[in-house]
């Protein structure tokens, strides 16, 4: 069991602000330094199965996160977590694509949040009290490995784990190690079944697991997540045969037949055809008999015999899941809701000063390893150099004004919105020799001055500090290669972080990588030199040889992973689907952002009218293409890819596939984001104000100014009631 120390750490111990009271500049800053954090821990949990930080924690950092970008959509980051799901697929096992993308889960931390989102799905559906309870099953979260299982005619064919939501790793023959899962299921079943659930280890096997590796001098494992993990990711299923690992059954991917109209229904039916399913699953009809089952869950915890981190809500009804649908990574239809973590007392090491690829010098803690709930914490974020010296945002004092020393013990916090972070400091333990930390004004990359700029707009002081060295800095220019090599970029397999970095370090001549267009001519231009890559520490023929080859099948990439990869700040990968979407090729993007330099202009315009496309990210775009080394730079890479046309989805037979809609008004049918998810899926494109270009408004009652707009441009309107006639949904 994890001992808690001290009293729990409250959000009013840190110096993080309410989201609504940040400025954009407040708020672009911490999402940069959240996208590194997630990041890093995206890799030790998924890739490495050797998390730094627990499920908790994690899960704090992306509600933070979230919380950001749904408050400055414009913000969203060229390498935003929101859109990320799971981790790299290991290169030692095959690789399966999921017919059925398996997706995470938002979190509630608070009996609010189970509130807040029974609220939002009482409004999404337009779901009146009148109609009768709306029943929401709740389980618990199983802290272990989600597991694919996929039978045809009744038997097992493959097992997958969830590796990046799209693609797994196919682990079936260590599947079959597995007591708890079937490999044929019984006569009636559907031709097509997916079965989906968690890998896990219960306590008392993981014990004797430990004790006998510790005898036989293997590895210990750090907790029974980790061991479960370690055991079915085995290249060796021998080994995995002789893990006591278990399995429960709690979700399905593609089914040739859904056999129940509801989620108990078909865990049910997952019972009866031979796998484990959770006994303590109940199904509610209010918030507040979710809250009792959670809280009644997470009293008996301890005496489960297996690790659970939360309980999970489900809307119980699939047709109302199928209305809901999904947002980003997760389902709009299900929540996880988490445990209270804790916090614990560690030494500072060390503060180290990281240059990220946009120049911000990001200082990191870098701590006495510290075990707090069988997770080794190791780092932890500054935040920013105001932080070290106990100095808020707004100038305030944090910490009682303490600062922050090498040396000193501080306390980490494990709960909140971002974490793991340091919040306050000992000061009784500080020696007489400590000494404040020097925040560099000097980049430790490249020596150029780093500097506070001052926004113009605000006239307030920018609270990270950046390098002025650009395209001099190797820091800034090795991050932007490595982001554009990255899993949501271009997805150069065998081109990691680590190679990136050696490569960089080459000269031209001997085969390095400065731009991206480096990367494709690497090949080539190994051919004339001495310095031959299967020569190199490392490397050999073969590995040279599927570098060159997974570069080459790289030459043709889709349009929102190219504008995603070239790394143009407050350009997330949701952005940058929906700049693939308006725009539909890299030749009508081009020339409009070109066009768009100019800011009265109809380009300019369009893009600032794009649905989720605001004036921050427009003129990100702006300044990017405005620059003469980043067109110079665009034209080498170009010589050497195809960015592929966006595929529009078919929807011939649509009365407005092709048109530009938008929904203005009070809505009484169907909420806003449920109308323009349909409007999407019949090929429409929804725009967030009404232009010359705009095809349809669907005006609801007390529409105002945009209905205004429509009529004096003679644009068709319509009521809610004639769109439903109109799209055939009456």
């Amino acid at each position: 069991m994890t001992r808690q120390v001290g009293r729990p750490v409250s959000l009013a111990d840190t110096s993080l602000k309410d989201v609504g009271a940040l400025t954009a500049e407040d708020a672009a800053l911490e999402l940069e330094r959240l996208a590194g954090l997630i990041a890093e821990y995206d890799k030790a949990y998924h890739t490495e199965d050797a998390p730094v930080v627990d499920d908790a924690t994690y899960d704090a950092l992306r509600r933070r996160n979230v919380a950001l970008e749904t408050a400055f959509p414009e913000l969203v980051r060229a390498d935003s977590p929101s859109e990320r799901i799971g981790g790299a697929v290991s290169e030692g096992f095959g690789k399966i694509t999921h017919a059925v993308p398996m997706l995470s889960l938002d979190n509630a931390f608070s009996d609010g949040d189970v509130q807040d989102f029974i609220g939002k799905v009482r409004r999404f559906l337009k779901y009146d009290p009148l109609m009768g309870a709306l029943a929401v099953t709740a389980e618990p979260k199983i802290d272990g490995l989600s597991l694919s299982l996929r039978y045809e005619n009744g038997r097992l064919v493959y097992a997958a784990t969830r590796g990046d939501g799209t693609t797994g790793e196919n682990v079936t023959s260590n599947a079959l190690t597995i007591q708890d899962i079937p490999q044929v299921l019984p006569a009636g079943v559907p031709d097509v079944v997916e079965v989906r659930g968690e890998v896990y280890m219960a306590h008392a096997d993981f014990a004797s697991l430990n004790a006998r590796m510790e005898a036989n001098g293997g590895k210990v494992f750090a907790n029974p997540r980790n061991a479960a993990a370690g055991s079915l990711r085995q290249l060796n299923s021998e080994i995995t045969k002789t893990r006591p690992l278990k399995f429960f059954a709690y979700a399905w991917g593609e089914m040739s037949d859904i056999s129940a109209d509801t989620q108990m229904g078909m865990v049910e039916l997952f019972g009866q055809w031979g796998f484990q399913i959770n006994p303590l699953m109940k199904r509610c009809e209010s918030a507040e008999e979710l809250l009792k089952v959670y809280h009644g869950i997470e009293e008996d915890r301890s005496g489960l015999g297996y690790d659970i981190d939360g309980v999970v809500y489900k809307v119980d009804r699939l047709d109302l899941q199928g209305r809901l649908g999904f947002v980003s990574r997760s389902p709009r239809w299900a929540i996880a809701h988490k445990f209270p973590a804790e916090r614990a007392f560690t030494t500072l090491n060390a503060i180290e000063i990281q240059v990220g690829r946009t120049g911000a010098l990001a200082p990191v803690a870098k701590l006495e390893p510290v075990t707090v709930g069988g997770v080794v914490v190791s780092n932890a974020s500054l935040h920013n150099e105001d932080y070290i010296k106990g100095i808020g945002q707004d100038g305030e004092s944090i910490r009682g004004g303490r600062d922050l020393r090498v040396g000193d013990t501080v306390i980490i916090q494990r709960a909140g919105d971002v974490i793991p972070q340091i919040v306050d400091v000992d000061v009784s333990k500080r020696t007489a020799e400590s000494v404040s930390f020097e925040y560099p004004e000097i980049c430790p990359a490249c020596g150029s001055h780093a500097v506070r700029e001052i926004n113009p707009n605000s006239g307030k002081v920018d609270v990270i500090r950046r390098c002025t060295g650009g395209l001099i800095c190797p820091a800034q220019a090795i991050e932007k290669l490595k982001h554009f090599v990255s899993r949501n970029a271009l997805d150069i397999e065998g081109l990691g972080e680590k190679q990136i970095e050696a490569f960089y370090e080459y000269d031209m001549d001997k085969g390095g990588v400065r731009s991206p267009a480096d990367i494709f001519t690497l090949a080539e231009r190994d051919k004339s030199s001495f310095n031959k890559l299967r020569s190199r520490e490392g490397w050999g023929a073969v590995s040279a040889r599927k570098l060159f080859d997974a570069i080459d099948g790289k030459r043709q990439i889709e349009l929102n992973r190219l504008i995603f990869g070239l790394g143009i700040r407050h350009v997330g990968e949701g952005n940058a689907k929906l700049l693939a979407r308006a725009y539909t090729s890299w030749t009508g993007f081009n020339e409009a952002m070109n066009s768009a330099t100019d800011t009265t202009s109809d380009a300019y315009r369009d893009l600032n009218d794009i649905d989720g496309i605001g004036g921050t990210v427009a003129n990100a775009l702006v300044e990017f293409f405005a620059e003469e080394h980043n067109r110079e730079a665009l034209d080498a890479l170009l010589a050497e890819i195809t960015p592929l046309n966006v595929v529009v989805a078919d929807s011939s037979g649509s009365p407005v596939a092709g048109k530009t809609l938008v929904f203005t008004g009070s809505l009484e049918r169907m909420s806003r984001d449920e109308a323009k998810a349909r409007a999407e899926s019949l090929g429409a494109k929804v725009s967030g104000s009404v232009s010359q270009k705009t095809d349809l408004v669907i005006a609801g009652p007390k529409a105002g100014s945009k209905l205004t707009k429509a009529q004096s441009l003679g644009i068709d309107v319509i009521s809610e009631d004639d769109w439903f006639e109109l799209v055939g949904d009456n």
